[in-house]
């Protein structure tokens, strides 16, 4: 049984990064949930143009003064230390040490989230109020960590479909967070807790005619190792996605991000909902999550992304404040249900593909291209109110349309005409065997 507050209580504290101990602690954490199976490549893989990094692992971090009292301490918030920091043990003056020391002056009261994936360092972050109180004197400053050879590991899980429907070319749908941020509450956890909703409500949808694939990975470089080990049913498959990410956060509608083509199913589907103001609507950019990854170059996967309390946008961002308070955790279920209702309705949605995909459909012969002296060539129509013209407009626009990819509800002509004629010539085309 899941208890939301429960596992962010337990996931929260653990110092997670993008390898090592407290990521592989949290991913077993939310795989009770979501059954992923694990996928793993070894430091040193050339993956696309990066390279799997060193793991990294830590024990304990403090400054202290040679009294032996602890001025910064990683076992009191593991946000003091800079992520991927280097061992050491030494003492140095405050002028050494604070080269390597991390606040932000207009914000006096937060510690700051710092790291150093892929060159070595060192370094500790702390308030600004706690920077101004150091001493002109000399400190111990000791980071117990190891950096050795091992693994980025990411979860993948396929539901799968339970309906099968000939008239989407493309049957998979992504659904991907990330897990590689310790204590943070909106820019981390909101987005696999949420993500666990989903799973639990859509696992209970009887009729499913997409398969949904759960993915979770450190963000960047599991979202690359991803692709890359899965990049040839990606292409095959993806008919769009989803990148969950800071959805805690006290803004009350939703945010998209387009994908980079911005066409989607997703992509169409939450613009009609931006235009009655149901939900807010960005441009695609190359800032974000891993829809960077997914929309980057020749990739160009229609995978956009959903936020409530959006990255960058909010004080709170990458410090110590994005916390329990910060958060609404009453909410996640909120949202979770207005994500599912979401993918709910696509599931609804009348996706339009033709028995013969290449080029025009021959018309004439099936009494379906009228002569213009005789406006009743479309015998069956069930509208007689339209003209040969219009009947032909909507004709030609579905039997264009019919991508696989494309829904009856996504075609120009739904602002032209009443859905319900539209829909009778679908079924029309469909009984005289044009389209699946």
């Amino acid at each position: 049984m899941f208890n939301l507050e429960k596992t962010f209580n337990e996931l929260f504290p653990i110092c997670r990064s993008i390898t090592g101990d407290g990521y592989r602690q949290s991913f077993n954490i939310i795989k009770k949930f979501i059954p992923f199976k694990k996928y793993k490549y070894q430091t040193g893989k050339k993956v696309f143009d990066w390279k799997v990094p060193s793991e990294w692992n830590i024990k304990d971090a403090y400054v202290q003064n040679l009294n032996g009292k602890k001025i910064i301490d990683f076992n009191h918030n593991n946000l003091h230390l800079m992520s991927y920091s280097t061992p050491i043990n030494k003492v140095m003056p405050l002028s050494e040490l604070d080269k390597n020391l991390h606040s932000i002056p207009n914000q006096p009261k937060y510690i700051p989230y710092v790291t150093s994936y892929y060159k070595k360092n060192w370094g500790f972050c702390l308030t600004n109020n706690q920077r101004l109180k150091l001493k002109n004197e000399n400190y111990r400053v000791l980071i117990d960590s190891s950096l050795k050879k091992g693994f980025i590991e990411w979860g993948e899980y396929l539901l799968k479909k339970t309906v099968q429907d000939n008239s989407v070319k493309k049957d998979t749908i992504l659904i991907s967070s990330y897990l590689c941020h310790p204590s943070m509450a909106n820019n981390e956890l909101s987005g696999p807790l949420i993500q666990i909703l989903i799973y639990l409500k859509l696992k209970k949808l009887k009729k499913r005619k997409f398969n949904y694939l759960f993915v979770i990975n450190p963000e960047t470089i599991g979202a690359i190792c991803f692709i890359h080990k899965n990049l040839k049913f990606l292409k095959k498959n993806i008919l769009s996605g989803l990148i969950l990410t800071c959805l805690g956060g006290p803004e009350k509608k939703l945010s998209y991000k387009l994908s980079r083509e911005g066409n989607s199913v997703f992509d169409k589907y939450f613009k009609k909902l931006a235009k009655n103001k149901k939900i807010k609507i960005r441009k695609f950019d190359t800032s974000g999550s891993d829809e960077r990854q997914y929309c980057s170059s020749e990739c160009n996967f229609p995978v956009g992304q959903l936020a409530r309390t959006v990255y960058g946008d909010n004080k709170e961002y990458h410090t110590s404040a994005d916390d329990k308070k910060f958060v609404r955790l009453q909410k996640f279920e909120k949202t979770a249900n207005e994500i599912f209702d979401f993918i709910r309705n696509n599931e609804k949605q009348i996706f339009l593909r033709r028995k013969q995909p290449y080029c025009e459909i021959q018309l004439g012969k099936r009494d379906l291209y009228p002569n213009i002296n005789s406006p009743n060539t479309w015998k069956d129509s069930s509208d007689q109110s339209l003209n040969s013209k219009q009947q032909l407009e909507i004709i030609t626009e579905i039997l264009s349309s019919a991508d696989g990819q494309t829904s009856l509800s996504d075609l120009d002509i739904v602002s032209k005409y009443k859905f319900e004629n539209i829909k009778n010539y679908y079924q029309n085309l469909k009984k005289r065997g044009l389209l699946y």
